[in-house]
């Protein structure tokens, strides 16, 4: 994950293991963007939440696809894809089923999921953030024609990235290297939910779906995606 102080502007990344170590960091941020899902329906739906929906209407052919529907809550509990599938079907007339994509976040949506509800809140304010999402603002409200899993796509979003701060964002990207699973493009999506989460803080974010009103599930946890 990436970190930046308000006042100094000073950026650290971090290899964080584990929903408990995101919230046992040093240095104490204030506000927290994750890419994980935060609210879960009560019933599966075709498309996913209000905010899913929004955000692929925003993105576009093809950078919606990169925008997956969480699980009905019932489903969360399930420990094969199979089981999965079943409850999560089971809790909609559509019989909407669910991806392998989604299901193989179960584990990290279930730690930060009982996190989240477990008082006192472990963290001030965490917010759910997906960075194609912040791409397309830092972009001037487009889209990114190119993908990031591409050379012109990462370029394109370093440079972004330099425009809104983070001049360090090509020597953060060597940080991947011998580091199993982590890829430049990872670094990248977190470089965009720093920017993300200084936007909430400063006021100045913008969330999907745009709406005075704040959708929330069974438990209280906000369906929201910001930007």
């Amino acid at each position: 994950m990436v970190l930046r102080h308000e006042e100094t502007e000073t950026i650290r990344c971090r290899l964080v293991d584990g929903v408990a170590a995101l919230f046992a960091l040093p240095e104490a941020p204030a506000v927290l963007g994750v890419d994980m899902v935060i609210g879960l329906p009560r019933a599966a739906q075709s498309g996913g939440r209000a905010c899913d929906r929004a955000a692929r209407q925003l993105l576009g052919w093809p950078r919606s696809s990169s925008v997956f529907s969480p699980p009905a809550r019932a489903a969360l509990k399930a420990t094969t894809y199979a089981e999965a599938q079943a409850l999560n079907r089971a809790t909609s007339p559509d019989a909407v089923g669910l991806t392998k994509q989604a299901f193989n976040l179960f584990p990290k949506m279930r730690a930060l999921d009982a996190a989240l509800r477990t008082p006192p809140p472990q963290c001030p304010a965490v917010h759910e953030v997906h960075p194609e999402c912040s791409f397309c603002a830092l972009n001037g409200g487009t889209a990114l024609a190119e993908s990031k899993h591409t050379a012109d796509g990462r370029a394109r979003r370093r440079v972004l990235l330099k425009h809104a701060g983070f001049a360090a964002v090509g020597e953060a990207l060597t940080m991947p290297r011998g580091i199993r699973g982590l890829k430049a493009d990872d670094m990248l999506d977190a470089h965009a939910v720093c920017w993300t989460a200084g936007r909430i803080r400063a006021g100045t974010a913008e969330r999907l779906p745009a709406s005075d009103a704040t959708p929330t599930d069974a438990t209280g946890l906000p369906m929201v995606i910001w930007r």
